[in-house]
């Protein structure tokens, strides 16, 4: 039976979670859900690229489409990231559309600069040849998180750069950024507004954290279509605090 990697869905409200618990059982857990995809974050979670090799395995197992979220810009975590399997990338501090031009070419062997192999699970292990290799490579999704002040006013710019998927609304550091410290300030939201029109007027996704399903009713209603709800611990210690009765 060949090898089948789970792509990322691209259509209609897409909903997923932040993995940040590095267990592999735990992408097979939610692979058994509704969820649409989840993002192991190996940005902010102790993710090594041999864990991150194991969530991917697990998530060719059941199906679930898994984005990872990098550390860092950088061509050998790009390469590593996406020749294990990965559906998609959301990068971190996309701040101007040179450095969205720099990731896009990084995800690209035809006209970028990533790396070859025929060897890795994006290829299915030597099985494709070249050229469908390089098509499999083609695939990668793209989220540019716009995270700071400077990122906002290059969001149009950003949006515009050809294998842009779309973009990502970091409302904690977009509020450090603007000498801020709640991501709930009238000056953040309306900074976010402006993000999604642009991403919106662009024909691109527009994703976005959110902590409850009342934050992801209220932004789904002005076209964020890519919604990451809590994470793995967040779903765990909900629930378990849902089974104890309030003092």
């Amino acid at each position: 039976m060949p090898l089948t990697l789970p792509r990322m869905p691209r259509d209609g409200l897409r909903i997923g979670t932040f993995v940040k618990t590095a267990c592999p059982q735990t992408i097979e857990i939610l692979g058994m859900s509704r969820l649409h995809f989840a993002v192991v974050d190996a940005e902010h979670a102790p993710f090594d690229r041999v864990t991150l090799d194991l969530m991917m395995t697990a998530s060719c197992a059941v199906g679930l489409p898994l984005a990872a979220r990098i550390p860092e810009v950088n061509p050998a975590v790009v390469l590593s990231t996406l020749d294990i399997g990965a559906a998609g990338l959301l990068v971190p501090h996309v701040d101007t559309p040179d450095i969205a031009r720099d990731v896009v070419a990084m995800t690209r062997h035809r006209g970028g600069v990533r790396g070859f192999s025929g060897s890795p699970r994006f290829a299915r292990y030597g099985t494709l040849s070249m050229a469908k290799s390089l098509d499999a490579g083609e695939d990668a999704y793209v989220m540019c998180q716009i995270e700071s002040a400077e990122a906002v006013e290059n969001a149009a710019a950003i949006a515009a750069v050809e294998g842009v998927d779309g973009l990502f609304i970091g409302y904690a550091d977009l509020a450090l950024s603007m000498g801020l410290e709640s991501p709930q300030d009238p000056r953040v939201t309306a900074a976010a507004d402006a993000v999604i029109e642009i991403g919106r007027a662009a024909g691109k996704t527009v994703g976005m954290f959110v902590s409850n399903t009342a934050e992801r009713d209220r932004f789904a209603a002005r076209g964020v279509s890519w919604i990451v709800l809590g994470s793995d611990q967040s779903l765990l210690r909900n629930a378990a605090d849902a089974i104890v009765p309030a003092a």
